[in-house]
């Protein structure tokens, strides 16, 4: 049996070899300014929404999407136990023709971080992406890589970069630049 000093050593050092996404390496790597406004979609716990909310600051905004209530239900309870006030939950179904329920050409980023291989209807969100984003607005998509499948989705649901690539730029989405994003997830934010 280990101490908890060893222990804490022996998790620590088999983490170093593996890096995970990480929302304040992202956001180090994006211009964004506080009083932007951003949409999360397929938010799930607010991993990301937390992050951007805190970036965007006071004068921001942060409309945190899912179809789950249990999803949102989390980012409201995180939001409220960090004070952070300037996050929106809305429950919506991006599968569908303007299923953000934002406004057009409204928001500076949206963001979709894991969301993709979770739906049949890629198509239909990236161009529900465009049509939220105001002109010169950002994309951020992280999905899962093909490199290490020990976690994550099966290698069957996951989309590949080149896919992913070929489906934004088909609506319109021009590659602004590819982000750091660990060992487990590629990257990248598109420009309208």
């Amino acid at each position: 049996m280990y101490s908890k000093k060893e222990s804490s050593k022996i998790k620590n050092k088999n983490m170093e070899t593996k890096s995970f996404l990480d929302p304040e390496n992202i956001l180090s790597q994006m211009d964004i300014s506080p009083g932007s406004i951003v949409a999360d979609f397929g938010c799930g716990s607010g991993f990301f929404s937390l992050a951007f909310a805190k970036a965007v600051g006071g004068e921001g905004k942060v409309y945190s999407l899912d179809i789950l209530p249990s999803a949102l239900e989390s980012v409201e309870s995180k939001a409220k136990i960090e004070g952070i006030t300037n996050i929106i939950a809305q429950r919506v179904n991006l599968e569908k023709e303007g299923g953000s329920k934002l406004q057009e050409n409204s928001n500076d980023f949206v963001i979709m971080k894991d969301m993709l291989f979770q739906n049949k209807t890629k198509d239909m969100i990236i161009k529900e992406a465009w049509r939220v984003l105001k002109p010169g607005g950002k994309l951020l998509i992280a999905e899962w890589n093909d490199k290490d499948y020990s976690i994550g989705p099966d290698r069957e649901i996951r989309i590949s970069k080149n896919e992913l690539e070929e489906l934004v730029k088909k609506q319109g989405f021009k590659l602004e630049k590819e982000l750091t994003t660990g060992d487990f997830h590629y990257g990248a934010v598109f420009i309208k």
